[in-house]
């Protein structure tokens, strides 16, 4: 079973373990990451970070993301969701939730994910820096992470 959601609004860590957690009496393993809005961005403090992305096609794309974590592991369950809109430093803005029999494919499943996301879902930032703003370019540390996984950036 996999969960897919974009959406302005916070989610609850607690919830979505334990969705997970009771999902089947099959599960042995929940890996999580939240990811969370850093407060710097180059060096320099930020005052906000806004998130826009393509709907409709950022939807495919994750599920395309989940369908390859799916075929590379055997998962019970995944959940990815990610914020959009103005987001503050700290805010959490990525949760990734895999549930599995066993935590070497919850955590290899997990870690895929997010390399995943990060070089292939549509999603644009913006960070607010005393009142300027700029758009943040991807990062070559994620290309390079993903490359452990044989993914190519097209």
């Amino acid at each position: 079973m996999d969960s897919i959601r974009i959406q302005t609004h916070d989610f609850n860590l607690a919830e979505e373990y334990q969705f997970l957690r009771e999902l089947s009496p099959a599960v042995g393993a929940v890996v999580t990451f939240t990811g969370l809005v850093r407060d710097f961005e180059l060096d320099s403090s930020i005052d906000s970070l806004s998130l826009q992305h393509y709907p409709g096609m950022t939807e495919i794309l994750l599920q395309e993301i989940v369908d390859q974590a799916n075929l590379r592991w055997n998962l019970i369950a995944t959940t990815v969701i990610h914020r959009v809109g103005e987001l503050l430093p700290r805010d959490q803005i990525v949760f990734v939730g895999v549930a599995s029999q066993h935590r070497a494919d919850a955590f290899q499943a997990a870690q895929f994910l997010m390399d995943f996301l990060k070089i292939k879902a549509t999603f644009w930032k913006q960070v607010s820096q005393d009142g300027e703003h700029r758009w943040v370019e991807n990062k070559e540390s994620d290309t390079d992470a993903a490359t452990r996984w044989d993914i190519k950036n097209d």
